[in-house]
């Protein structure tokens, strides 16, 4: 049989295109199923998936963040308040390639290394999608050039945002305290959803204590973009809730009064009402000025403020512990009268110095008045301010009955005014040696602690709020720098009642025996502050102290001539007027200011100026479009209605 070859058969070829043409048809068949089952998938079942991510494509959620509240004082003027500036953000998914977009950015306008730290730091912790400034506070030919520009740098936008100013700068610095940008850590422990789109947070002093009240509520709007991710139009919006506005009880005037006071001393001044507890005043100087911390402040600018030699940074009405010196008398005295230690009337004999009953060492403790004061009583032993009258009176007394009644007036512990971080000070006892220095209490120490030395320790603000209930005759209230919040959007004003607790004497007279020898420190023939009061209109009581700041030998003396002057003593005043119905107590405190008497003019000007403003109203009293109606809530503010 001959052989005959595949390719000249036509019946075979047409037989096999035939089943290739059916395979193909198959396969091609199978892929279009495939296709249309997929495309149906993708309709059907995937649709709310892919519609969702096509709208957001298009469509996008934006935070709107609310403006931060603003701050008064007493009498309306603005301490801390929202100015308007130019801001370069950029919108981290819209750019490719972030270091050629800085660098190119950095050759239109200068951004400083701190400036690109910040930034990347930012970029770390926040979305993609938010807006994160680059550069802040741009002016107007900055703005200009980053406009022509704009067209370069997909992502990169200008926008105007409200950026916080204090107006009256170093002045209100340690109360009011300053914002800052939030940090990583502060991202952890704040509500992220309330703070998008907000750059900024309290960072210290009333900012940070009362940053609840300022903020606000964050807004949101829904807005339609394009493939550039420029908006084209807003599709709906809930705007944003503006933090409450406060109201403190700080005058700006009697402030800046008490800084031109102290002069170049470091030091701090704390104005009380004492039926009230509103800090009229509180200052700690030197200050720093706070609107260098809003955007970032310098490497230079913070190691200037950190290794200044007076730390301005440091809030010393707060944080500073002073040894109260000769200020602590007149509560050691109202101490020993109560406890029956010493008579109103019983005397003794100062001849310069004191020695200890038993003491084999005969150990001498010193009075400043090197020849003594000779017969002095209570009331002249406060008016001179004699130290062996209180030598012999803490002698009696020992130190854990010091301890007991000088609790009440709450030193040693922290006063509850509205700021954080203050510090205790120190009240000491044995129990506190035996436990912290593993030792037993000596009885010269006892004497050193009737003076106001040795561990005696006390905070500017602890020694106002005792001053304050001294001049209250024993209400010791809670010091308040808040006096009123004022809720956005409507006329609702939140207050806080004054909280206050009572200290009772064995007999309610030995009050006006403390004033009357108050009143003679400032007015009496031999006063250690007469001559304030030569000038003084009204009736002031007060006490005068020194505090050492190094100890001193036995054989050695003090000469403020050739000490330096970081080692000079402290000088420290207390005073309360007028004295018949005190309306101010004031505490001042100058570091290595030599003489408590030098302190005392602070006092009167600051009593007297509250008295030419506010004498002729209650202190009580509300203003007059106040309804006095109110409801308290959970944060143990008043609610109240304004009727304008």
């Amino acid at each position: 049989m001959p052989y005959r070859s595949h390719y000249s058969d036509h019946s075979y070829q047409a037989s096999l295109f035939k089943f290739r043409a059916i395979v193909a048809a198959i396969i091609c068949l199978l892929m279009l199923s495939g296709l249309l089952f997929r495309l149906a998938w993708l309709q059907i079942v995937d649709y709310k998936h892919f519609s969702d991510l096509s709208e957001n494509n298009r469509i996008r959620l934006m935070a709107l963040p609310p403006t931060r509240g603003l701050i008064h004082d007493r009498n309306g003027v603005v301490l801390a308040e929202n100015k308007p500036t130019f801001h370069l953000e950029i919108v981290p998914e819209q750019v490719d390639d972030m270091d050629a977009t800085i660098a190119g950015l950095s050759e239109i306008v200068a951004i400083s290394e701190s400036e690109i730290e910040r930034f990347r730091e930012q970029l770390r912790v926040r979305r993609s999608f938010q807006r994160i400034s680059l550069r802040t506070r741009l002016n107007e030919d900055e703005v200009a050039r980053l406009a022509v520009n704009r067209h370069r740098f997909p992502g990169m936008d200008i926008n105007a945002r409200l950026s916080r100013f204090y107006p009256h700068g170093e002045a209100t610095a340690h109360a009011v305290g300053y914002v800052g940008r939030i940090n990583q850590k502060e991202l952890t422990v704040i509500d992220e959803g309330n703070y998008r789109g907000t750059t900024h947070i309290g960072k210290t002093g009333l900012e940070k204590y009362y940053e609840a009240e300022l903020h606000g509520q964050v807004g949101r709007q829904r807005v339609e973009v394009n493939a550039q991710g420029r908006v084209l139009r807003i599709i709906d919006k809930v705007a944003p809730v503006a933090g409450n506005d406060l109201t403190l009880n700080l005058d700006i005037e009697l402030q800046k009064l008490a800084i031109q006071g102290l002069g170049e001393f470091a030091g701090s001044v704390i104005a009380i009402e004492p039926h009230t507890g509103a800090v009229v005043a509180f200052v700690s100087t030197p200050g720093f000025d706070p609107n260098l911390f809003v955007h970032g402040i310098s490497h230079k600018n913070y190691n200037a403020y950190s290794h200044g030699i007076y730390k301005p940074l440091f809030n010393r009405a707060i944080f500073g512990q002073y040894p109260p010196g000769s200020t602590f008398k007149p509560f050691i005295a109202l101490a020993g009268i109560e406890q029956r230690r010493f008579g109103v009337k019983e005397t003794l004999y100062c001849r310069g110095h004191y020695l200890l009953p038993g003491d084999a060492t005969e150990r001498k403790y010193r009075d400043w008045k090197k020849e003594g004061h000779g017969t002095v009583d209570l009331s002249k032993a406060i008016e001179q301010s004699c130290d062996v009258y209180f030598y012999e009176l803490a002698y009696r007394m020992g130190i854990n009955s010091m301890h007991d009644f000088l609790a009440q007036f709450g030193f040693g512990e922290k006063t509850g005014i509205d700021l954080l971080g203050e510090r205790r000070g120190l009240l000491p006892s044995t129990d506190w040696k035996k436990k912290k220095k593993q030792t037993v209490w000596y009885p010269g120490e006892t004497l050193i602690a009737g003076i106001g030395q040795g561990y005696m320790l006390t905070t500017p603000i602890q020694l106002a709020v005792a001053t304050a209930a001294l001049a209250s005759r024993g209400e010791k209230i809670v010091p308040r720098l808040l006096r009123e919040v004022h809720i956005s959007g409507d006329d609702t004003v939140k207050v806080r009642e004054p909280s206050k607790t009572m200290i009772k004497l064995r007999r309610e007279n030995h009050w006006d025996v403390m004033f009357n020898a108050m009143k003679k420190v400032v007015h009496g023939t031999w006063g250690t502050a007469r001559a304030t009061g030569w000038s003084t209109k009204f009736k002031m009581a007060g006490k005068t102290g020194t505090a050492q700041v190094f100890g001193i030998a036995q054989d050695e003396e003090y000469d403020e001539e050739t000490v330096a002057k970081k080692l000079r003593d402290h000088g420290l005043f207390i005073g309360f007027g007028p004295a018949e119905d005190p309306v101010l107590a004031v505490a001042v405190v100058a570091e290595n200011g030599e003489h408590g008497s030098k302190m005392a003019p602070i006092a009167r000007d600051l009593i007297q100026r509250y008295m030419e403003k506010y004498s002729a109203v209650s202190i009580n009293q509300k203003d007059d479009n106040k309804v006095t109606s109110a409801v308290l809530d959970d944060s143990g503010l008043h609610t109240a209605h304004s009727n304008h």
